[in-house]
């Protein structure tokens, strides 16, 4: 395929500037696996002057994320603001709408609005990908869709979130409260300044949402899935699980249950 796939991103925080620097730095490796080159034509963010350790280079920038998603000379839109509604949404809306390819790492958003969002891409002939919404490393959504698509699946087990997951961890090996824990991940940037998201177990919601959907084939509301966080979790806790043989993690669960004749 000839000529290189021109991409726009909305969000540069963390994860934003990190794709900026990945793509400068392995453009060229990306480029000779892929067979085409990727240019990032247009970045767009809540506050332009804030010093960013990225590479914008010729990218355009957009004040309006949702202008960027309507008017950037793009092939494919990558949505990395965060949020299930507001510009995150509508951005991807107008991608959708305007021809667009959709990329985004936004669990909350595909938890609460994929099957609508899916069946506007397919309407417009265009493709929407979120793996990254769910263990991005793995990667799971991809062998859920296509390499078990044949298979029934009974039953997963997941640690979702890591901010927990460096929490607790933390926790057993110092004997440390929760709080204090916490205080130190925010300071090293493990953790948000506002972290109920993380903390209370949401975005471990929202994933094992999006998985319990591809894994069972309908689609599974966050309010259909019982969550439980880990903010009062203490170290007696963990305590008594160590000499029960156990350690304490919060796990995303899905369960497929037969109905009893």
């Amino acid at each position: 395929m000839s000529g290189a796939l021109k991409i726009a991103v909305a969000g540069l925080g963390t994860v934003g500037t990190g794709l900026l620097r990945l793509l400068a730095e392995n453009g060229s490796d990306v480029a000779r696996r892929c067979g085409r080159a990727i240019e990032v034509t247009a970045v767009s963010a809540r506050d332009r002057d804030r010093e960013r350790d990225a590479p914008q280079n010729s990218a355009r920038w957009f004040d309006d994320a949702t202008a960027m998603a309507r008017d950037a000379n793009a092939d494919v839109v990558v949505e990395l603001i965060g949020g299930s509604d507001g510009i995150a949404k509508a951005l991807i809306e107008a991608a959708i709408q305007n021809g667009k390819h959709v990329v985004t790492a936004n669990k909350a958003l595909v938890a609460h609005h994929g099957t609508a969002l899916a069946h506007g891409a397919e309407a417009a002939g265009v493709s929407f990908s979120y793996e990254a919404a769910v263990a991005g490393g793995i990667p799971i959504i991809k062998s859920l869709r296509e390499g078990l698509s044949g298979n029934r699946i009974q039953r997963l087990y997941g640690i979702l979130n890591g901010t927990c997951n460096y929490i607790l961890t933390q926790m057993e090996a110092e004997g440390s409260d929760f709080e204090d824990v916490l205080a130190d991940a925010q300071q090293m940037g493990y953790a948000e300044a506002e972290p109920s998201l993380d903390v209370d177990g949401f975005d471990t919601q929202h994933k094992t949402g999006i998985l319990a959907s591809l894994a069972h084939g309908f689609w599974v509301k966050p309010s259909q899935i019982f969550v439980e966080g880990i903010r009062h979790i203490t170290p007696l806790d963990i305590q008594f699980a160590r000499r029960l043989g156990y350690c304490i993690k919060l796990l995303g669960i899905v369960k497929k249950l037969r109905a009893h004749v």
